[in-house]
């Protein structure tokens, strides 16, 4: 193993000289998406849990359904909240000493704390001091994954080729719904289990299970090889002592920029992926048969996803980008509607239009755009900072908004309308975008090994 890895070692950073060299590539997409769908694998599993039990478990008996759910969710944005300071974090360990290092501490925070949640008493065993130390280890999860994103993206499409940016970079994005199909698999197995000792013990399997899985990330991730871009620039003298103020003076419409393309994708998929199992409760729909839903959509957006970013590198990254945002305004109706037919198949395919069409045209564009906004001295920090912010009021907060609009109004239509206002915000953000590929005829900043790199503006 050790031998294998000092060879794709020494391809990726002789791949500058010989962009065709496919295989080296390879491996190092495949050790990359194994090593990001581990950790996303920790983050999913609290949306999840927030979702179909913690409201139950960590909170005071006798609180309406709905209201418990809403406080659960608190939590869950909580973790959107700090992610910034993960971002701020873990952008400077890697523009000043690797995207490798940051990437190492970010899944062993994650792996740890989620691991913790799974021992956690519940409120009946140990009263306000549950909820506390729930809300605690998300923090901890928010900040790890606030500095994973970025490092993730940036371990591929640094050292991909200019021409193929777009397809690799969104192997990286493969590897995070992979995380989520691998969560979402969990919970539906343990779920087989009768309800009382569902409730019991049953859902605590899939956290305790981190403990392995961050086992086999780290063994993956300290043998991954460093970026090439990030090895030019340290042997170049082009790395700086403060990215992330560096970035704020330099670079502050592109972090703008980022934060509004990250507006749609986050929001939108969080509502589609766990928000709507809280909606499939009050519609009266089995469990089941959303986190089926949710996992065939997200198999079928393992797929999409290298499909969008290499069309991404064919026509450009914003009409990609437009495709998702402008679909997610289209199909923010019919999603309820199909749901509310109580057919399981109509279920699905409302999961399928927004996941790997609408979410997927995103998210498998949004790494090669966004690294391609940013300078390989402050990149980590700008994705990071941009990416993490948007999130906050996003990701963090639309499942948390939408069910307090679900318990006020009983009915999805507001929640359609907060998807369609979520799709214009990005939508407006891409029009003041410039294309950031080059075969679209831009000049983008991200140094592939196809080229020399562009100074900017």
């Amino acid at each position: 193993m050790g031998t294998d890895m000092d060879d794709l070692h020494a391809s990726a950073i002789t791949s500058t000289k010989e962009p065709g060299d496919a295989r080296a590539m390879r491996k190092l997409v495949v050790a990359s998406l194994f090593g990001n769908a581990l950790e996303w694998y920790d983050f999913f599993l609290y949306g999840t849990a927030a979702a179909l039990v913690f409201g139950q478990l960590f909170f005071i008996k006798g609180t309406d359904p709905l209201l418990a759910t809403m406080i659960a969710f608190v939590g869950f944005t909580v973790g959107f909240v700090v992610r910034p300071i993960g971002g701020i974090m873990f952008g400077h360990v890697g523009d000043r000493y690797g995207r490798k290092t940051a990437l190492v501490w970010t899944l062993s925070l994650m792996g740890l704390s989620t691991c913790l949640v799974g021992v956690l008493p519940t409120y009946a065993q140990a009263g306000i001091w549950a909820p506390i130390a729930l809300l605690a280890l998300r923090v901890v999860q928010g900040i790890a994954s606030g500095g994973e994103w970025s490092g993730g993206v940036l371990m591929i499409s640094e050292s991909a080729p200019e021409r193929l940016r777009g397809f690799y970079a969104s192997w990286s994005q493969v590897g995070v719904a992979g995380g989520f199909v691998l969560s979402s698999a969990a919970f539906l197995a343990v779920q087989a289990l009768p309800h009382d000792e569902f409730l019991s013990w049953g859902w605590r399997l899939p956290f305790l299970a981190s403990i392995l899985i961050l086992g086999v990330g780290v063994y993956i991730r300290t043998r991954l090889p460093e970026s090439t871009a990030f090895v030019q620039a340290e042997k170049s003298g082009r790395t700086v002592h403060a990215p992330i103020l560096e970035v704020i003076r330099n670079q502050p419409i592109q972090i703008l920029q980022a934060m509004g393309l990250r507006v749609a994708e986050n929001g939108g998929s969080f509502i589609f992926l766990a928000f709507s199992l809280v909606y499939g409760r009050f519609a009266g729909l089995p469990n089941s048969v959303m986190l089926t839903g949710v996992m065939v959509s997200m198999i079928i957006e393992l797929v999409t996803i290298p499909l969008w970013g290499r069309l991404s590198d064919r026509i450009g990254r914003k009409p990609v980008y437009l495709i998702g945002s402008i679909g997610l305004m289209v199909v923010a109706f019919p999603f309820f509607w199909l749901i509310d037919s109580h057919a399981s198949a109509l279920i699905w395919l409302a999961f399928i239009l927004g996941n790997p069409i609408c979410h997927g045209a995103m998210i498998g564009t949004q790494g090669a755009m966004m690294g391609e906004l940013f300078t390989t001295e402050v990149r980590y920090s700008g994705m990071a900072l941009g990416h993490e912010i948007a999130s906050v009021f996003a990701g963090g907060l639309s499942p948390l908004l939408a069910t307090a609009l679900l318990a006020k109004y009983h009915a999805a239509w507001p929640i359609s309308l907060l998807l369609m206002g979520l799709g214009l915000i990005t939508v407006i953000s891409l029009v003041f975008t410039k294309e950031t590929s080059r075969r679209a005829g831009s000049t983008a900043t991200m140094p592939g090994p196809a080229a020399q790199r562009v100074p900017t503006d």
